[in-house]
């Protein structure tokens, strides 16, 4: 029997806690007898941690331990036998010199005799359903390693989140600044990160030690011993854990020895932490390379606002909060890892466009997909827990464990009406799912519970209709004792609501049952108009509360009642648990059909929230070429705060024009454009259609942003220091398919500093094939362009308006880009003088500004030989292009050749007589 206190779980258990986890918190029994599916194999016999002896026993065991033996953090210390049933060695999982920062879960009373779980310091265990969202806390646990001597710098992460059972394996080679490491864990938000201990040894950590605590200063982190970084035991762990559907990972990881150690060290630590091992045969494992995906590196992710806002930390106001009309958990988590990971393959992309495209004209299949994923839960954490074999059984986990049963219920129940509204789909990846789903072990396990489980059990939220369901949820007839129980509960709560209409008739008050989680059953009673005997409540009434007009309380009787109450509820769940665990061990060996039932709701909720974000505003697919060619292109962000369209512009970027230098005077509008042709390049790249009227677009393979957030003169020397950091990051790992975002460059230093810093830059970008947008107020790179074929000058165009009145002039920015170079001088003249600078100082300022500036820029028209080369590279270019992208039709494609010829002609006309060394010799 259960001799654990009942505490009602509330409307969303599974949400809130992590199985394993919190469900044990507070458990109270010194020894209990285990109830567990008859296909449980005997469990070897668990040390506890603190130095009292273990009880051990088949099944699953409870560890007996002495009062205050329970440490509030501790070192990990040891456990015996290995805790998996296939592992048999016995060693120690001892932190040297570090105690991982692990603390009791909430709740936990740490009574004499109990043994709780343990999480590390967190914020996971306390989510709501409602909030459990992509950025609900952090839940996930990364293990890291490196490769020593000549493998340095070959790098093995595993994680693994505690609300969905995906075991991700990824093994890379990265440079000195390891920008691969900081990008993948900034994207995974760790919980906690593991590393060996060698790798923090006697204060003397290594490179990537010291940058992973530099850039995750909050993060739990802790050592361990090296030992437990085995790829041999690593490959025995993902042999037995892997479920047969993704057995092939396999085949892939064997030789991938540095991501089979770090897999072996976290599900070894999990076992301990979770209290808990996942089954047999039941995990997800997955490999991803580096070479799947673009790299955005954190400081571009910042600088972009792909999913947090710089100024506030809650606003929408980011490309994730654009496109995020997820109804799921799942899919708000695939959308985040989506921007934050854009995909490279072209025919991925455009799979995912032929989607959103037919869910954008068939209007029917987009409001029926959308209605039927609206209703799932989180499918990942149910499976989570549904894999995950307890250690230990209290009342919590039994009443979690009926949860997950209605829940696996409720969503199996949401299958054939999936499965409906994909019947007659066209586009190959809803067709993909369509099939997937026709798998007839949803079919299997439904007809399996219906045996048990009531057919009208369904999912509901209220913390009193969910305790309804827990209790009715099994079928009459299956357990003699479960219906005698059930009858004495339906009793009790008929006692209560006579007692309470008795009570009111007592004393002629209006009284009604109510009921709460933490209360129980209790009476409230709303006055008006009703006067109270004496004008105070009977002092028979205790545990009063009022809220205006509402009062709540209880009496001796009620409370007496509460407790029968919950003694015959402890009854049912013990029996309904018996059942439900005989149940789950017939369906266990096809419940990993769950893995593809999550995969295909989370990816249509993706696909369907941007789809969503195409009839908000006006967007367009886009193609994908060897060009970057947007026409009336928008900010997406940008376009959702001022609620009406802003200034579109052009944007053409080419290999024959790879590098554009953009200028203009302050708050023209420079670092929007440049954004804005960053994020929809993302856009197109996750799939999404974009904020344009026509758009096309070069796969980038990595996206690098050198944007200056920081304009205060006070720091400059650290902001010219960071600049300087970011430039070097983005020469030491740029490459040909790039696309380079930079927006002035070598602010931080004297004037002459700054233009050879940039020159040299610009230099060594140009002569690369990524595309680069260089904003600056550098004028004198302008004089790249006589230099350079493939460099182009763009500025943001600025009005000049004089008042009739006073004659003075004002500048009208107008947001639009245009060719050539700026011509505005001394913009930093004009902004001084909205200030309270005296007019002699801005005059005196003028002459001098001037002065320096016909020295400085003397004219450096390129001779008429170098005019010519360019008109003919640019020809050349154009050529190729077209050769290679062109779907114009015979007569269209004759006039725009015709079209390239006149310009060519222009061009060299304009370049001045041909200087013939021939005609000379003649």
């Amino acid at each position: 029997m259960f001799s654990s206190s009942t505490d009602e779980v509330g409307d969303t258990p599974e949400c809130r806690e992590t199985w394993g986890v919190s469900p044990m918190d507070r458990s109270e029994p010194n020894e209990t007898t285990s109830y567990c599916p008859p296909s449980t194999s005997s469990s070897s016999s668990h040390q506890s941690l603190g130095e009292g002896s273990s009880s051990s026993g088949h099944g699953l065991s409870l560890p007996r331990m002495a009062s205050g033996q329970l440490h509030h953090s501790y070192t990990l210390d040891r456990t015996s036998s290995s805790l998996l049933a296939t592992t048999s060695d016995s060693s120690s999982l001892r932190s040297r010199g570090v105690t991982p920062k692990l603390r009791r879960t909430p709740g936990s009373a740490g009574a004499p005799g109990t043994h709780p779980a343990r999480t590390p310091l967190t914020d996971h265990t306390v989510t709501t359903c409602s909030s459990a969202t992509s950025t609900c806390g952090a839940s996930v646990i990364v293990a890291v390693v490196e490769g020593r001597g000549l493998a340095r710098g070959e790098i093995g992460i595993a994680s693994l989140n505690l609300k969905c059972p995906e075991l991700i394996l990824s093994q890379f080679a990265d440079t000195g600044a390891y920008a691969k490491v900081i990008t993948k864990m900034h994207i995974l938000v760790p919980l906690e990160i593991l590393m060996p201990d060698t790798a923090s040894e006697k204060g003397k950590g290594t490179k990537l030690f010291n940058l992973i605590t530099e850039n995750f200063p909050g993060v739990a982190f802790t050592a361990i011993q090296r030992k437990y970084f085995n790829e041999r035991k690593g490959l025995e762990y993902i042999q037995q854990l892997c479920a047969p559907e993704f057995g092939t990972v396999i085949m892939e990881v064997q030789t991938k020895y540095y991501c089979l150690a770090a897999a072996a060290a976290l599900l070894k630590y999990l076992e301990f932490i979770q209290n808990s091992v996942y089954a047999a045969k039941s995990l997800k494992v997955t490999f991803k390379g580096s070479e799947q995906t673009a790299m955005i590196d954190s400081a571009s992710a910042t600088n972009l606002e792909l999913v947090v806002n710089n100024r506030d930390h809650r606003s929408e106001h980011t490309l994730l909060g654009v496109l995020n009309h997820t109804k799921t958990p799942g899919g708000a988590r695939r959308l985040r890892s989506n921007i934050l990971e854009p995909l490279v393959d072209v025919d991925t992309i455009n799979i995912r466009l032929d989607t959103i495209q037919e869910l954008l004209q068939d209007e029917e299949l987009f409001f029926g997909l959308k209605n039927a994923i609206g209703h799932f839960l989180d499918i990942d954490q149910l499976l989570s827990v549904l894999v995950q074999i307890p250690k230990q059984e209290t009342i919590q986990v039994a009443e979690a464990k009926i949860t997950h049963v209605i829940q696996l219920k409720h969503t199996l129940d949401l299958v054939p009406r999936l499965r409906l509204v994909l019947k007659n789909c066209k586009t190959a990846l809803l067709k993909a799912y369509s099939t997937s789903l026709e798998d007839n072990r949803f079919d299997m396990i439904l007809a399996q519970i219906k045996t048990v489980i009531n057919e009208d059990t369904t999912y509901l939220k209220g913390s009193l209709n969910m305790r309804t369901q827990k209790c009715y949820a099994v079928r009459p007839n299956i357990n003699e004792f479960l219906d005698i129980a059930r009858r004495a509960y339906t009793e009790i709560v008929d006692d209560i609501a006579g007692l309470v209409n008795q009570t009111g008739e007592k004393y002629g008050l209006p009284m009604r049952t109510s009921f709460s989680t933490a209360r129980g059953f209790f009476i409230q009673m709303k006055l008006e108009g009703v006067v109270l005997p004496q004008g105070k409540l009977p002092p028979e009434f205790i545990k009063v509360t009022k809220h205006k007009n509402n009062y709540g309380f209880t009496i001796a009787d009620l409370m007496k009642m509460n407790d029968r109450c919950d003694e015959a509820l402890r009854e049912i769940f013990h029996m309904s648990y018996v059942v439900t665990c005989q149940l789950l061990s017939t369906v266990h060996e096809h419940i990993h059909c769950l893995y593809k039932l999550s995969d295909a709701v989370s990816m249509l909720d993706m696909l369907l929230s941007l789809a969503n974000a195409c009839t908000i505003s006006d967007y367009v697919r886009p193609e994908f070429t060897d060009t970057l060619a947007i026409k009336q292109g928008r900010h997406p962000i940008l376009e959702r705060i001022v609620g009406q369209q802003p200034i579109s512009n052009n944007s053409y970027i080419s290999e024959g024009s790879n590098f554009v230098i953009i200028t203009g005077p302050n708050m023209s509008g420079k670092s929007t454009y440049l954004k804005q042709v960053a994020l929809c390049q993302i856009m197109a790249q996750i799939g999404s259609f974009v904020p344009a009227e026509y758009a096309s677009f070069r796969v980038a393979d990595q996206v690098f942003t050198r944007i200056g957030v920081d304009d205060d003169f006070e720091t400059n020397s650290s902001t010219f220091m960071l600049e300087m950091k970011e430039i070097a990051y983005i020469i030491h790992n740029v490459s040909d398919r790039s696309l380079i975002i930079i927006d002035e460059l070598g602010r931080g230093t004297s004037a002459e500093e700054g233009i050879g810093i940039c020159h040299t830059v610009c230099e060594f970008l140009l002569s690369l094939k990524a595309f680069t947008l260089f904003a600056t107020h550098y004028l004198e790179l302008c004089h790249l362009e006589s230099l350079y074929p493939n460099v182009e000058n763009q500025h943001m165009e600025v009005q000049h308006t004089r008042s009739g009145d006073t004659g003075a002039e004002s500048v009208v920015y107008t947001y639009l880009l245009n060719r050539g170079c700026s011509e505005e001088r001394h913009y930093g003249l004009r902004a001084a003088e909205m200030t309270a600078l005296p007019s002699n100082i801005i005059q005196e300022a003028k002459i001098i500004a001037s002065k320096v500036s016909q020295q400085l820029l003397a004219k450096h028209h390129s001779d008429p030989e170098t005019q010519r080369q360019r008109a003919v590279y640019h020809l050349a270019t154009r050529l190729m292009q077209t050769a290679r992208n062109s779907r114009l039709d015979p007569e269209s494609l004759r006039m725009y050749l015709k079209g390239l010829k006149k310009q060519y002609e222009a061009e060299v006309q304009a370049a001045g007589p041909e200087e013939s060394m021939d005609t000379e010799e003649e």
